[in-house]
């Protein structure tokens, strides 16, 4: 019985002042006013309590059959068919441009794939892990820079020295597979094996090239050894660089092989100036060489063209000779004079029909310049200077 029936006011009788339609009153009320009513809520609205109320109220006509009794035909297998549809949405995922996924089916690899969007059957079926397979992943052994060496860094070289080292390893994945299930924890796989392999390489060493010059060697050895231990394991991991930080001897021997450090590197100065020098001397040497062997080149040149010219002159001299023997003569006898007598000191004077005494000038016996000489003028016939 509703509660709001003013026909039948229920076991509390009529409320105060109630209506009195339905007496047998037949007299008009006019004049008489009606008080409002009370409305309700308007349709839509109320707080989060009416939201709550009116979804319970459609889940529970959604469900419940007609007249509220059972279950409504359907129901079950249109939110079971929601649900499943649900669950295989939960396959879709997405890979990023450096990651690889690998997909397990029932905890076994199935397959991997590459960035973009894919699709696996739903959990628990197929499950698919990310891994990111180009990003460089580092590692440090011995600790940071500055700080107080944990035992990891302390090592013994191959002439039994304590060296304090302390290095950086860098790789990345290249087998998201073999990285997830070859080795139980890839991380500490990676760190145990870098330094058992610069154990053993430092072991097999010396002191001293740790400390100067051997670290690119000690390096090279250690990335090499690595990634054949890490092959073996099939981990999966590529190792792209191993780098020394840091290499000291014992606190207590610290000036002492500082010095030694010192002392090396001067001797490489020292080797780098020596050679240098050395092939400053040997280019200047052999520039000099060149050049003499040119210069004897060209003076065996000169002297075979020299001596060409003057068997050619020669010929000609003997074929005028042959045609005029004395004119020839003659001619030679004049030239070979002036070459003597150029330079010569001397007066040649031809007395024939001269009685006066001759008088030379005081500086005609004083040495000639060059440039006397070539400006000197030829000799007049019946004197010759």
């Amino acid at each position: 019985m509703p509660w709001n029936d003013n026909a039948n006011p229920g076991p509390w009788g009529s409320p105060p002042g109630g209506d009195r339609r339905g007496t047998n009153d037949d007299e008009p009320q006019r004049g008489r006013r009606e008080e409002p009513r009370r409305r309700g809520p308007p349709p839509g609205g109320g707080g989060p309590g009416d939201i709550l109320r009116r979804l319970n109220d459609w889940l529970r006509n959604f469900f419940t059959g007609p007249g509220g009794r059972g279950v409504r035909p359907g129901a079950i297998g249109t939110a079971g068919a929601v649900v499943v549809f649900l669950w295989i949405l939960t396959g879709i995922f997405t890979v990023a441009p450096n990651q690889e996924a690998v997909i397990t089916r029932f905890g076994m690899y199935d397959r991997s794939v590459g960035p973009g969007l894919h699709y696996h059957l739903p959990s628990p079926v197929e499950r698919a892990e990310l891994v990111a397979v180009t990003s460089q992943n580092k590692t440090d052994i011995g600790g940071v820079a500055a700080a107080e060496a944990p035992e990891e860094s302390l090592m013994l070289t191959g002439d039994e020295n304590i060296v304090d080292l302390d290095f950086t390893v860098q790789w990345h994945v290249s087998n998201a597979a073999n990285y997830l299930f070859s080795i139980r924890d890839p991380n500490e796989a990676v760190k145990a094996v870098a330094e058992s392999a610069m154990r053993e390489v430092v072991g097999r060493t010396a002191l001293q090239p740790i400390l100067t010059s051997g670290r690119g060697r000690v390096q090279a050895e250690t990335k090499a050894l690595m990634q054949r231990i890490l092959n073996s394991y099939r981990s999966g991991v590529i190792i792209d660089a191993v780098q020394i930080r840091n290499a000291n001897p014992p606190q207590e021997v610290v000036p002492y092989y500082q010095d030694i450090a010192k002392a090396g590197q001067d001797a490489e100065s020292y080797k780098n100036e020596a050679l240098t020098y050395r092939n400053r001397v040997v280019n200047e040497a052999k520039g000099d060489a060149a050049r003499m062997v040119q210069n004897a080149q060209g003076y065996r040149e000169e002297r075979v063209r020299q001596a060409e010219g003057q068997a050619a002159r020669f010929n000609q001299v003997y074929a005028q000779y042959r045609l005029a023997p004395d004119v020839t003569r003659q001619r030679l006898y004049i030239e070979s004079m002036e070459a003597v007598l150029a330079r010569a000191n001397k007066v040649v004077i031809d007395a024939k029909g001269s009685t006066a005494p001759i008088i030379l000038p005081p500086d005609v016996f004083r040495p000639k310049t060059e440039a006397e000489v070539a400006a000197s003028p030829p000799p007049q016939k019946g004197a010759q200077q």
